[in-house]
Parts: structure tokens; sequence; C-alpha cells
């Protein structure tokens, strides 16, 4: 199982309280398309919310983060560690805060 932390807005919308754990399927190593790929299944009201509907790019003002790095600009189809993988540690979904 696979744990998802989400930003508080999109906990809201997908009426969920604290992280999700998702069943990712697939062969190979864990990648962050993969795991949003489940999350999207299981929580279909956060289609689009994360990833643009047609580009399948990440919204501005959300990043990724595991194991206290910055995945963010790494492909999608790069592997995740493997302690979010094996679900020792969560895979985050964080809204960035702009400002001036």
């Amino acid at each position: 199982m696979i744990r998802v932390v989400l930003p508080p807005h999109l906990r809201t919308l997908a009426r969920v309280r604290d992280e999700v754990t998702l069943e990712v399927p697939g062969r190979g190593p864990l990648t962050r398309a993969a795991v949003l790929d489940a999350l999207e299944t299981r929580y279909p009201m956060l289609r689009g919310t994360i990833r643009d509907h047609v580009t399948a790019e990440r919204r501005p003002f959300l990043r990724f983060f595991a194991c206290a790095r910055d995945l963010t600009h790494e492909p999608p189809d790069a592997p995740l560690p493997d302690a979010v993988a094996s679900g020792a540690e969560p895979f985050l979904v964080i809204g960035a805060i702009a400002g001036g």
C-alpha cells in the first residue's frame, strides 16, 4: 500500500481527513505517474486538480515530495524512492505558497 498526503483543499474535495492509502497496479518500479493515476482512479473528483486533463502536466502551485526530496521537476516516469514503494514513507502532494 502506498501512502499519499494531500494538501487541505484536495483532502476536502476528496472527502478524506488524513493521508490516503492506495494500491498501485503495475509491474516494475513505482512512479509518480502511476501513483497519480491510482489516486485519480480512486478519487475521480481529483481529476484535473493535480494534473491537466489534456496534457497530464502538473498544475501550477503544486509540488511533489518524498523522503525529504523535491521530486517536482523529475520526469513523471522516474522511479520513486524505495521507502515510498514499501509504504514506509508517504508521497506528498504539497500546495505551493506564492506571494510577495
